[in-house]
């Protein structure tokens, strides 16, 4: 008898809900064949098959919260085509389509030609519509299904499905007055309620906010707009990617910011890489991926990186390698009109800058007004590690670096 448990799958994760089992009792089942689909605070992830054999007992129910080390189903294996219930053995299939050379992507491309490309959002809403995933053709990059997919193929061969499924998700549902409607508070919404309450009620933070002239860095994202047209050597450069390396230029100069505290050994380790994450809003809730090495990397590959990131977050393929070994995290959120904000600190890192909306305004420079670009930036920082003063003298050394650029170029020479 094989018992399958929940395994860490994340960096220091203690738990995970169970969003959804694959296979019922009396089922068999071959090697890596997907059993349950896992959510936990930075990932969905699918556990795959340790052995080949028969699902003997399920012993949790969907939707539960259950701790690491929890027996989540018991098999019976198949003699010779058991294998040990190894780390290796028992690595989530993150997302069918994500790179099965990363260290989270452990299954066999055999299991992956056989999945369609969905992400696990994706999965949940054809779920809810009781409708077969793989009867759906799919029309987004590499023939991905989409939520539009799902519903167009609902509202095609399913007319009378909505009545048939009450808690199938609506378009342009309208409810009569007084009555509500109840969202589900679990998944990735959970496991994000209860990381920022721990963090807002463990870490005393502070935010310190600023104003930065934007002028001279956007007209330099323009000069090298221009000097590619045909967008074929990669200069269009998103105005993100200036922070993030002028965040790390900063971490340089005050590196206590790039840190993490250990309150039971009473040190702080200060960090040697500094790794950005990048708060990005995907379709199931807010995901962090990170930006690794960001002191050996150009402007250029910094930008890179971050897009395809991002295209992963919003996809729901990100693997575990994309999501951990954080040490310092932005919100740019001025794309959606922020004026300002007090964010709150991704634990156990100690800051995060947030950048809100950039807008022209009149500006006095030499006892001259000019119209310039200002942007608000709010930094949150835990005051156990940092002092105000420190927190002010990091964010201008930033400011320095954003509203001139000659002096960044300076710095990586």
């Amino acid at each position: 008898m094989v018992e399958v448990k929940l395994h860490d799958i994340g960096e220091g994760m203690h738990e995970g809900e169970i969003l959804h089992f694959f296979v019922k009792t009396g089922d068999v089942v071959s090697i890596d064949q997907p059993l349950v689909e896992v959510q936990t605070d930075k990932v969905t992830a699918e556990l795959p098959s340790p052995v080949a054999g028969k699902v003997t007992d399920i012993l949790v129910k969907e939707g539960e919260t259950v701790t690491v080390g929890t027996v989540l189903l018991c098999l019976e294996s198949e003699g010779a085509s058991a294998v040990p219930q190894t780390p290796k053995s028992q690595e989530p299939l993150m997302e069918a389509g994500a790179d099965s050379s990363s260290s989270s992507g452990q299954a066999s491309l055999a299991m992956l030609n056989k999945r369609v490309l969905a992400a696990p959002y994706t999965r949940k809403v054809a779920r809810d519509y009781g409708v077969d995933i793989e009867q759906i053709t799919g029309t987004g990059p590499a023939g991905r299904i989409t939520e539009e997919d799902v519903l167009r193929f609902v509202n095609g061969t399913k007319t009378s499905i909505r009545k048939e499924q009450p808690d199938a998700p609506t378009i342009n549902k309208e409810l009569p007055a007084g009555e509500t409607e109840e969202i589900p508070f679990r998944g990735r919404r959970k496991q994000i309620a209860k990381k920022m309450t721990q963090s807002l009620f463990t870490i005393p933070h502070v935010t310190h906010f600023e104003e930065v002239d934007m002028t001279n860095v956007l007209e330099l994202k323009k000069q090298l707009k221009m000097l590619d047209p045909d967008k074929s050597k990669g200069f269009a450069i998103s105005v993100a990617s200036f922070f993030i390396k002028a965040i790390q230029l900063a971490l340089a100069d005050f590196p206590v910011f790039n840190s993490k505290l250990d309150e039971e050994k009473e040190v702080i380790r200060l960090e040697k890489q500094v790794n950005i994450g990048i708060a990005t809003d995907a379709e199931d809730g807010l995901i962090v991926p990170v930006i690794k090495n960001v002191e050996r990397r150009s402007i250029k590959d910094i930008n890179r990186d971050m897009k395809k990131k991002i295209t992963k977050a919003k996809e729901g393929t990100l693997t575990r390698e994309d999501l951990t070994g954080g040490t310092f995290t932005i919100s740019n959120v001025g794309p959606l009109g922020s004026m300002g904000a007090t964010p709150i600190i991704n634990a156990p890192e100690v800051a995060l800058m947030a950048f809100h909306k950039t807008k022209k305004m009149p500006v006095v420079i030499h006892d001259d007004i000019q119209i310039r670009s200002v942007m608000n930036v709010s930094m949150s920082f835990d005051h156990r590690v940092a002092d105000g003063a420190t927190a002010v003298q990091f964010t201008n050394r930033f400011k320095e670096l954003i509203e001139n650029p000659s002096v960044m170029v300076l710095e990586l020479i």
